[in-house]
């Protein structure tokens, strides 16, 4: 379970991101990571029981600093990320706990050109399903809509008047679901970050059909 001073621990950061700070401090992070690290594989457990999953990816708090202009040296935030076992499976899940900005997310961050070219032929031919799968009570009530970079014109190859327009354009496929602070620090958090979890499996599902077959539905592994 999460409590106030791991958020705590993190907004002090956020304000002194310097490493005389962080290394006056080092024994309390210390203590906190394991804490936070201990919470995050439990959700991992508890994710292995309905899903096939690649091992448990936990960010380190040390930024990498070689190509960014911002040079502080830590993160503020706790986050994982989960990837589903390919080929057959497709998506991650992502975790983010953050004073003022936590969320538990779900989808493609950076699609390879061959995805998003046979994602951007099913949906022009028929967004239906997908359409289904997004506007589901669950998927509204947890994430709204489906979110991401899109391009400004349409795709090339594709018809500016197309039903599908809106998906055509998308360069990644997200689902975001954002809690409050006072919501990270409940009791049954844990829980709800594994039914958020849940309730992007009809999304995957989809995506990983799409994605795994080609145009015809043949499976392109055999």
């Amino acid at each position: 379970m999460l409590n106030q001073t791991h958020l705590n621990f993190l907004q002090q950061l956020k304000q002194n991101n310097n490493r005389p700070w962080f290394n006056e401090h080092k024994a309390a992070f210390d203590k906190h990571y394991s804490e936070v690290k201990a919470f995050l594989m439990n959700i991992y457990n508890l994710l292995q029981d309905t899903d096939m999953l690649e091992p448990i990816h936990i960010h380190r708090i040390y930024r990498n600093l070689q190509f960014s202009k911002d040079k502080t040296p830590y993160k503020t935030h706790f986050s994982l990320h989960i990837g589903r076992t390919k080929p057959l499976l497709r998506g991650g899940y992502f975790l983010n706990i953050e004073p003022g900005n936590s969320f538990a997310a779900g989808g493609f961050w950076k699609p390879e050109a061959a995805d998003l070219l046979r994602f951007r032929k099913e949906v022009n031919i028929d967004a239906t399903p997908l359409r289904a799968v997004l506007s589901a009570k669950t998927a509204v009530r947890y994430f709204g809509a489906l979110v991401g970079e899109e391009l400004r014109t349409v795709p090339a190859g594709f018809n500016k008047d197309s039903d599908a327009i809106d998906l055509l354009r998308k360069k990644q496929w997200l689902l975001i679901r954002r809690f409050a602070d006072p919501e990270v620090v409940q009791k049954d958090f844990g829980n709800e970050v594994v039914k958020t979890f849940h309730a992007l499996r009809p999304f995957f599902d989809y995506m990983s059909e799409v994605l795994t077959t080609d145009e015809n539905g043949e499976s392109l592994f055999g």
